[in-house]
Order: structure tokens, then C-alpha cells, then sequence
């Protein structure tokens, strides 16, 4: 049984968390909450409490974050006011939360397996009702026999299977709105009810089959929207993961003991390893090393860094050991503080209505009105309660929403099928009318327009020959593009890496170093995308590296432009070589050494200006710009954080998945407005029809399910090449 708490009876000041301002906030666990319904009035009612400063509800995590004035908070009058709303909340734990989602998993899978079974059970005794319509009449007796056992499975299993609509439905009645599962459970309940009064009453029809099947496909679409909200919900999960879970920590007496990483505090001196991550933001005490800062800026080589030097949580130690203080704990780290504005990027995209639900808000009650006022109509006008209710009943499921619901789903799964072709996976469907709606394009650098990697420029075989062995022990990684490039070899002997420095060893008996140009004595700092090579004494080689451009970049840029769409970039790289990439492909607008926080700052400055930014990108300093645009697309070779912020993940080398990604967004868009639009002719027809006897509920099912195929065919020509 879930876990509530009763204000009066607990005391719930130890889960609030003062803030750096001061001010104090709480974190509660609302499992009821699931559509914008439910968003807004959690918030409403929340703002209007007294001390309340912020409200903002995550609907992926169920989570209400409340953040109260200076001295205010008072969490018992918070749970208490959800309480008496009808959603009953608890202090935010994420293993709570874990086991709430997992149930309600469970129930959907055993609500569809349910309706499965009725579904083929239902049938079996369906079908000899249905031959009569072909001239195989039943006796009477036979006909309500089958009738009956139809009923005695098929009610059942609709009204077990139908619990999470009947219920989301309860509470959006209760919140004065209506969401899509309103008409969908009183279409089932009044279909069940009008199919035992014909059973009753000798009739001829009864339609326990059709309230089976549609919950059936319902719960197949919400079981699937399910599984999309764990993906969502995961990409900060995925970003804190990249912290160590331990970290080693020198004792009093310098004995070095592993620490877990909530432990860690501030002042705590620290030993990371080469190969090691750093654990928490620290400043450096002692060593020398080079660390990979690719997955927090971007930036392509490795940066030296010495004694007093800062160092972020999440950077890869690649040579030397290091001892170091630590600056802030766990959760203050610059990997924390991205996680967070994932989760406030995240909690941003679930405020997106979709246009089904802006429909239902007035089809809804328009449609149920009609409904009631044939029945009260019909029973005025001489008709019996009985025709009567028939005629309301036709309405209801000629006007069933299930063209209307298929709307837009249909386009979506169609949309990112033939995405799925091209090698674009589409993680949401409500990624593709965002993406429809794009007129502005953000690019990472490092990954997205370039190929991530170091590769040789001008390759010589005698120079690579003999640079090879010392490359092939040496982490570092422009030595291992070398390596790459002169392919397998011997290695050199009595290898010793310096840190920040380079490599040196034995070549066939002579002393050879590979690394900065200091180190082989040459005069100057060189450049950091270069190594040089040589023997004691004798030439000095130079070997250039650069990050290539992906082979279809030009083309990409070239037909976004053409599209009509603005292209910038922004990238945590040096600005000499973003700059460089700009100027090969022609971008006007660029920015180099950004920060996590200034990509996610970006983002937002375009959208306050009424831009609809799609961002690009694969690094950890791309994953809250990411969840802040209004579409995100990043390669299948991004860390896991970043596809997991991204709404579209493209696999392969080239850059032309974001150019049809988007043709098929806006033609999946057309489609669904020309669905909407055939749904309403369509209800503008065929409910005057039910209203007037035209259309018995056989009828009206018949119609339905047409409605129904006309906008699944008509979802099929999205994306279709011509």
C-alpha cells in the first residue's frame, strides 16, 4: 500500500532543504498526477497557499517541487491542501517513486493482457451473431444464448481492463475538465449497459466485442506511453552516474580509504589515479596530468593541469596521479548542476499539450450534451425510454473520439517508422509536431559537425613507422590516432609517461620521445593539436592532427538554409577552432569555450525571443541545452545522458538525419491537421444522423471503425518520398 502522510499526525519540517539563498523547499511524490489537467490545478492550488513562492510539478517523476519565502515553509499545509485536491502526496524518495511506477507498469500489463484475452474469448461467441447478417439467421434462443456469453466475458474484462481510464476520467470530472478518457469510459460503460438491455429485451444487437477491443488498442498506446515516461525521466539519472561512486580519500594518518561519494565534504583531500574520474569539483595539491574535459566542454584536447589548478567533476585523469582537495560537495559539483537543468528542461517539455487535448476540451462536452439531449429529447417527443436511449447511445459511439485520438498517434507511429528506416529513432511522438514547428537550428561542434576524433593530417609511411612504437604505449589521445593510423606493430621498450608532457622509451636501442614540443627541447609551447617525434639528437617530426568534418556537413547546412531555418554554433571547443569550422561552412552566428550553463542560457535567450530551437548535440555540456530546446536530436555514438535528453537519436556517419527528420516532421504535421479535420467533418455528418434514428448503434459502430481506417490510411502517406 502506498505511503501518505497525515499533517496533523506527522511532522514533516526534517524533509525540507535550505537552499544557498536561504530560503527553504520540498520535494513530494504525487503518483495520482498524470495529464495538464492535473498539472495546472496541483500548481494553481499550491501558489495560492500562504509562504509559497514557487510551485512546479514534473509529471515524468511524479514530483512537486515547492519552494517557499524566506521563513515560510510550512510542508503540513502543502500535503494538506493535495489531500483535500484528491492527490495524495508524500516527501519525494526516489525509490517510492520507483516502486509507484513499477505498479503502475504492472496494472497496465495485467489490465492489457485482460483485455487480450476478452478481446479472442468475446469474438468466439460474436461471429455467430455476425453470420446472420449474410443470411444464416439463429433461432431466437440461440441468438440470446450467444448474446449472453459474449456478455458474461466481455462485461467482465471491459470493466477490469477499463480501471486506469474510468479512473484518470474520475479525477479530471473532479477537476471540472475533460480529458480524452471521459468520453471513452462513459462510451464503454453506456455500450455495456445498452448491450445487456438488448440482451434483456430480445434485441438484435449487442456490442460487448467493440467495448473490449477499443480498450484493448487504448491500453496498447498508454502502456507504450508508459515506457517512454522511464526513458524521459533518466537522462539526469544518467548524468549523475558519471560520478564515481566512490572516491579515494586520504585519512588522518594519510591511510587512503574509499569514501562513498555522498561522504565526500568539502576540505577532504582526494587521490585520483590516471584512468580515474574526478569525483567532486576539487583544486589540485600535488602531480602532473593532462585531463579529458570532452564529455563536460567538448573541447578535443586534453588540457594540462598542474599544481592550483580547479578541476570538475566527471574530467578523466589521463596520465599522472593526482592529490587533490575537494572544493564542494556531490551534489554542488558541475555534473550535479547539469543534471538539474536537465530536470528543469525535462520538467518544461511535460507543460506540451497536444493537440488531441486542446480538441477534447471542446468536443467533449458538446458531445456528451448532444448525447443527453437526444435522450431527453426523444423521451419528450413520444419516443420510449428505451428508443431513446438507443438514439443517445448511437451518438455517443458514431461521435466516439477514436478518430479524434487517432489523429495525431497514427501520424506519429507512421512518422517514425519511416524515420526508423532512416536510421532516426524518435524516443516521443510529441517530438515531431515540436520539431515541425522549428525555425532555428543549434549545432554542437566536437561530435555532431565534426567526427569527434583526432584523425593524422598527411600521413608519411616512414615517419609513421618510426613514431609508432613509442605511440602504441601511451594513452594519450593523439597518440593513439597515430597509433591507429600506422595500424599494428611492435611497441618500444623501458616506455615512461610524463605527465603533461609526453612519452618517452626505447627504439631499437635508441632513446626516443614523442609528445610536446618543450619536451624534445624545441622552443615554443606548440600547438595542442600536435605531437612531435625523435631520437636523441637527431631531426624533430612533426605530426598534425585535426577533428574532420563529417562528409556531408556542407550538404546538411546547405538544405536546412533552404528549408528557411537559421543555423548557429555553439561549442565548449577553443574559439580559434570553432571558428575555423565556421568559416569552412559558411555559419555567421558561432560561439566557442561554452560552459554547460551558457548553452542552456542560449537556448533559453532564443526562446524568450520567440524562437523554436532544435539543438544538436553529444556531450555532457550538451545535455541541458538539449532538454531546454524545443526539439533535441543527437548521433547513436552521444553518452547515454545526452540521448536520453535528445527526442531523436540518428545513427551513422552523416548529418542528413536532422534534414529528414524534419521533412517528415512537417508532413507528419499536415497529416494530423488533415486528420483533424476530416474528424470533425465527420462528426458534423454523422452525429445529426444518430440524433434524427438515421444511424441504429450497429451502425454507428460500422461508422466509427471507418472513420477510424480513413485516418490510419491517411497517416500512411506521411513522409512518403515522391
Amino acid at each position: 500500500m502506498a505511503l501518505t502522510y497525515d499533517p496533523a499526525r506527522a511532522d514533516l519540517s526534517a524533509f525540507l532543504r535550505r537552499r544557498d539563498d536561504g530560503r527553504e523547499s520540498l520535494d513530494l511524490l504525487v503518483p495520482d498526477a498524470r495529464c495538464a489537467g492535473c498539472l495546472s490545478k496541483i500548481e494553481r492550488t499550491v501558489l495560492a497557499l500562504p509562504g509559497v513562492a514557487a510551485a512546479r510539478l514534473n509529471l515524468t517523476q511524479k514530483r512537486l517541487t515547492v519552494e517557499f519565502g524566506m521563513g515560510m515553509g510550512d510542508a503540513g499545509a502543502v500535503v494538506t491542501a493535495l489531500r483535500r485536491l484528491g492527490y495524495p502526496a508524500s516527501p519525494y524518495d526516489p525509490g517510492r517513486a520507483q516502486v509507484a511506477y513499477d505498479r503502475e507498469g504492472r496494472q497496465l500489463v495485467l489490465a492489457l493482457a485482460v483485455a487480450g484475452f476478452g478481446v479472442m474469448n468475446t469474438m468466439m461467441f460474436s461471429v455467430p451473431l455476425w453470420a446472420g447478417l449474410f443470411g444464416q439467421e439463429l433461432g431466437p434462443a440461440t441468438r440470446t444464448l450467444m448474446m449472453w456469453f459474449s456478455g458474461l466475458v466481455g462485461a467482465p474484462c471491459a470493466l477490469y481492463a477499463g480501471q486506469p481510464f474510468f479512473r484518470s476520467a474520475w479525477r479530471s470530472l473532479k477537476a471540472r475538465r475533460a480529458n480524452m478518457d471521459v468520453p471513452i469510459s462513459i462510451g464503454v460503460i453506456l455500450t455495456l449497459a445498452i448491450s445487456f438491455s438488448e440482451t434483456l429485451l430480445g434485441g438484435r444487437d449487442a456490442y460487448f466485442d467493440a467495448a473490449v477491443s477499443l480498450l484493448f488498442l487504448l491500453l496498447v498506446g498508454r502502456w507504450l506511453e508508459h515506457r517512454l515516461r522511464a526513458r524521459a525521466s533518466s537522462a539526469a539519472a544518467d548524468l549523475l552516474a558519471l560520478q564515481a561512486p566512490t572516491a579515494t580519500v586520504f585519512g588522518p594518518d594519510d591511510a587512503l580509504v574509499a569514501r562513498p561519494l555522498a561522504e565526500v565534504r568539502p576540505g577532504d583531500r582526494l587521490l585520483v589515479r590516471p584512468g580515474e574520474r574526478v569525483p567532486v569539483d576539487s583544486r589540485i595539491l600535488s602531480g602532473r596530468s593532462e585531463l579529458d574535459n570532452s564529455l563536460l566542454t567538448g573541447e578535443t584536447a586534453p588540457a594540462p593541469v598542474a599544481i592550483g589548478d580547479e578541476c570538475r567533476a566527471g574530467a578523466l585523469n589521463l596520465s599522472g596521479a593526482l592529490r587533490l582537495v575537494a572544493n564542494a560537495r556531490s551534489e554542488e559539483s558541475a555534473v550535479a548542476a547539469i543534471a538539474r537543468l536537465v530536470e528543469a528542461g525535462a520538467q518544461s517539455k511535460s507543460r506540451y499539450v497536444r493537440l488531441a487535448d486542446k480538441a477534447a476540451a471542446i468536443y467533449v462536452p458538446v458531445v456528451h450534451t448532444v448525447a443527453l439531449l437526444t435522450f431527453a429529447g426523444g423521451w419528450a417527443l413520444g419516443l420510449g425510454p428505451r428508443e431513446a436511449l438507443i438514439r443517445a447511445v448511437a451518438v455517443l459511439i458514431v461521435t466516439c473520439p477514436c478518430a479524434l485520438g487517432l489523429a495525431v498517434p497514427a501520424v506519429q507511429i507512421t512518422a517514425s517508422a519511416r524515420l526508423f528506416r532512416r536510421g532516426v529513432l524518435v524516443k516521443s511522438g510529441a517530438a515531431l509536431e515540436r520539431l515541425a514547428e522549428v525555425d532555428h537550428v543549434v549545432f554542437d561542434k566536437t561530435g555532431i559537425l565534426t567526427e569527434g576524433r583526432p584523425s593524422l593530417l598527411d600521413p608519411m609511411p616512414r615517419t609513421l613507422a618510426m613514431a609508432a612504437p613509442l605511440a602504441r604505449a601511451s594513452r594519450h589521445p593523439l597518440a593513439r590516432a597515430l597509433a591507429e593510423a600506422a595500424g599494428a606493430g611492435p611497441l618500444a621498450l623501458e616506455v615512461t609517461e610524463r605527465a603533461g608532457q609526453g612519452v618517452e622509451g626505447t627504439i631499437d636501442g635508441r632513446r626516443a620521445r614523442l609528445g610536446r614540443a618543450g619536451f624534445l627541447g624545441l622552443a615554443g609551447a606548440g600547438c595542442e593539436t600536435e605531437l612531435w617525434f625523435g631520437f636523441d639528437g637527431d631531426t624533430r617530426i612533426r605530426f598534425r592532427f585535426a577533428d574532420r568534418l563529417r562528409p556531408d556537413a556542407h550538404e546538411t547546412l546547405a538544405a536546412l538554409a533552404a528549408r528557411g531555418l537559421s543555423v548557429e554554433i555553439l561549442s565548449g571547443d577553443v574559439a580559434a577552432a570553432v571558428e575555423r569550422v565556421a568559416d569552412t561552412l559558411q555559419v555567421a552566428t558561432w560561439r566557442g569555450g561554452c560552459t554547460p550553463q551558457d548553452k542552456a542560457a542560449r537556448i533559453d535567450a532564443l526562446t524568450r525571443e520567440g524562437r523554436k530551437v532544435l539543438m544538436v548535440g553529444d556531450g555532457l555540456n550538451d545535455a541541458a541545452a538539449l532538454a531546454r530546446a524545443h526539439a533535441a536530436m543527437a548521433p547513436g555514438s552521444a553518452l547515454e545522458a545526452s540521448q536520453n535528453a535528445a527526442d531523436l537519436v540518428f545513427s551513422g556517419e552523416r548529418l542528413g538525419a536532422v534534414t529528414a527528420a524534419f521533412d517528415v516532421a512537417r508532413s507528419a504535421h499536415r497529416r494530423a491537421l488533415e486528420n483533424f479535420g476530416f474528424a470533425a467533418l465527420y462528426n458534423s455528418l454523422a452525429a445529426p444522423a444518430a440524433v434524427l434514428g438515421l444511424v441504429n448503434p450497429f451502425v454507428a459502430a460500422l461508422a466509427m471503425s471507418s472513420s477510424s481506417l480513413l485516418v490510419t490510411l491517411n497517416a500512411l502517406r506521411t513522409g512518403a518520398r515522391r
